[in-house]
């Protein structure tokens, strides 16, 4: 830029090569490009099926008492000001009750790490892992921030497949196939995002087994828990923490129908104690969401 004979060279511009890699794991450009094709005035309904919004329509609703609760904390005035490990215990107490309500053994508040959502809870995980070397196994079909969160933190991303005609289940030999001596951790969504299949007892077992004889981490994104279709009924991944160290996702966005209240947890499924003699993983989580 001309300024009084003067020229500038702004250091600024230069665009993050980075940013601009996970930028193109996201499907926003092909949802704006197919929204630009549609007529709403048209004589068909225009359906929207890639928004997880269950608020969105009118006969999805919280709980009265959920609703409640809020506004009483809110009217409390014990809220208001910046959160600590202290005033966000009770919080984590509950979540840890929640969740161990189904597994065969109880985890504790200092198992739980709220997080703003579910989406930073992805966010925060890939952080922790993330560096250059490193490889990370990704279902395709799968959810999209998974990968843009570990290209952003330099993690290589390896996709295996789904088995359409097993019910969408993991591919194990592919797993096993792409896994190295780099590979940190195998994701697996369940209830699956975008397929809806449910994965049964017998084949989270046998995840948990191949993940622990490939010495990895079961990361396990289950923000759909407990929302089944069918007859298959929904297990967390924590169950098998016996065989594997297991990380959950989670958050009340879509089974309590509010996704703007953006309440979301890292769970630590290891009741053998492996990820916290690593020390590591727990401490780079609590740094990464404190910052």
């Amino acid at each position: 830029m001309e300024d009084g004979g003067r020229s500038t060279q702004w250091r600024f511009a230069a665009p993050n090569p980075t940013l601009a890699a996970a930028g193109e794991r996201s499907i926003q450009k092909a949802l704006l490009q197919v929204h630009a094709c549609l007529d709403e005035r048209g004589p068909r309904p225009v359906i929207a099926l890639s928004h997880g919004d269950p608020s969105s329509a009118p006969s999805f609703r919280t709980a009265p008492e959920a609703e409640e609760a809020l506004v009483a904390a809110v009217r409390s005035g014990e809220y208001n000001g910046y959160p600590t490990p202290a005033t966000g215990l009770p919080a984590r107490r509950a979540v840890a009750e929640y969740l161990s309500r189904d597994l065969p053994y109880m985890i504790s508040h200092d198992d739980i790490f709220l997080t703003c959502g579910g989406s930073q809870a992805i966010e925060t995980v890939m952080s922790v892992f993330g560096q250059a070397g490193v490889n990370i196994l990704l279902p395709m079909p799968g959810y999209p921030k998974h990968e843009a969160h570990a290209v952003f933190h330099r993690m290589e991303v390896r996709h295996y497949g789904l088995l359409p005609e097993r019910g969408w289940e993991v591919d194990l030999e592919a797993v096993e196939a792409l896994a190295d001596g780099n590979t940190v951790a195998v994701v697996i969504t369940n209830p699956n995002n975008p397929c809806g299949s449910v994965y049964t007892y017998e084949h989270l077992a046998k995840i948990a087994d191949m993940a622990s004889k490939l010495g990895i981490l079961v990361i396990a994104d289950e923000v759909y828990g407990h929302l089944v279709y069918g007859t298959t009924p929904f297990v967390p991944m924590g169950v098998f923490g016996e065989t594997v160290p297991v990380i959950t996702l989670g958050a009340i966005s879509k089974r309590w129908a509010v996704p703007g209240w953006r309440i979301g947890w890292i769970a630590t499924c290891d009741p053998k104690g492996i990820l916290r003699k690593t020390k590591v993983i727990l401490i780079n989580i609590y740094k990464c969401i404190c910052l």
